[in-house]
C-alpha cells in the first residue's frame, strides 16, 4: 500500500513539474513573440504612435472612407497587442517630424498630404501620375521603369512599405494604394505576414513591396499579389539611375 502511494505521489509530482514546464516554456516563447512584434512594429509597451489617414472628399465632415477605417483597426488592434498607445490623425494636421515614434500612413498618395511628402522625401524613385483634366490615368505609380495603372474594380496596386529615418529611429509604415480597397489590402498582408517580413527583412530593416489587389469589386481585399520588392528602385531617386520615371 504503501509503494503504491509512493508511486502516485511520483507520478502527480511528475505531472505537475511537466505542466510547469510547459506552461513556462509556453510562456517564454509568447514573452519572445511579443518583443519581435514589438521590435517589427517600433511598439515597445507604453510608446505612442499615430495613425494617418486622409478625410473622405464626398462627407461635410470628417470622416474616414469604410475601407480606410476597417484598414485602422486592424492596425488597432497590432497596437494593442504590443502595449502602446495609438493616436488617429488627418492628414493635413500638422504634425511633428517622423522618427520620435511610430507613423502608420494610409492612403492615396494623390490627395493624402502627409503620405505624399513621406513618399517624395524617403521613396523618391516612385512617381504618381495626378491625372489629366479628366482624372485618367490618376494614381498610376512608375517604377523601375514600368509603370501600374488601375482597372477600377479589376486590378488596383499598393505599395506597402517599412521605412526608416529620422531622429529616435521609429519606423513609418505607407500603405500608399489607389483605391480604399487597396490600402486595407496592404494593411491585412502586412499583419498576415508580419513575421516572415522581419524575418526577411529584419526588425529593423527596410522595404517597399509592390501588390495587386485583383478583383476586388467581387472579392474585396481578400486577393492579394506580390508583383515585386521594389525597396532598391524606389530608395534611389530617379535621376540618380540614369532615366526619368513616366507615367
Amino acid at each position: 500500500m504503501d509503494d503504491t502511494l509512493l508511486l502516485l505521489s511520483v507520478a502527480v509530482a511528475a505531472l505537475v513539474l511537466g505542466l510547469a514546464a510547459g506552461w513556462a516554456g509556453q510562456s517564454a516563447a509568447a514573452r519572445r513573440k511579443l518583443a519581435r512584434e514589438q521590435s517589427f512594429f517600433g511598439l515597445p509597451e507604453g510608446s505612442e504612435c499615430v495613425l494617418v489617414t486622409h478625410r473622405d472628399s464626398s462627407s461635410a465632415h470628417w470622416s474616414i472612407p469604410r475601407h480606410d477605417a476597417l484598414a485602422l483597426l486592424g492596425l488597432a488592434a497590432v497596437v494593442e497587442t504590443c502595449g502602446a498607445h495609438p493616436e488617429v490623425a488627418p492628414h493635413d494636421t500638422g504634425l511633428q517630424g517622423f522618427g520620435a515614434r511610430t507613423e502608420f500612413c494610409v492612403g492615396d498618395p494623390t490627395a493624402h498630404r502627409r503620405l505624399a511628402a513621406h513618399m517624395a522625401n524617403l521613396l523618391p524613385g516612385i512617381a504618381v501620375h495626378p491625372g489629366d483634366e479628366s482624372g485618367a490615368g490618376r494614381g498610376t505609380f512608375s517604377v523601375g521603369g514600368s509603370t501600374y495603372r488601375m482597372e477600377p474594380g479589376a486590378v488596383e496596386y499598393v505599395l506597402l512599405a517599412r521605412l526608416t529615418a529620422g531622429e529616435g529611429g521609429r519606423p513609418v509604415f505607407l500603405a500608399a494604394g489607389q483605391r480604399p480597397v487597396t490600402h486595407r489590402a496592404a494593411v491585412r498582408h502586412l499583419v498576415r505576414n508580419r513575421t516572415r517580413l522581419a524575418r526577411k527583412h529584419g526588425a529593423d530593416g527596410q522595404f517597399c513591396l509592390l501588390l495587386k489587389v485583383v478583383n476586388s469589386q467581387a472579392y474585396g481585399p481578400d486577393v492579394v499579389e506580390l508583383v515585386a520588392d521594389v525597396t532598391k528602385a524606389a530608395i534611389t531617386p530617379a535621376e540618380v539611375k540614369g532615366h526619368r520615371a513616366t507615367a
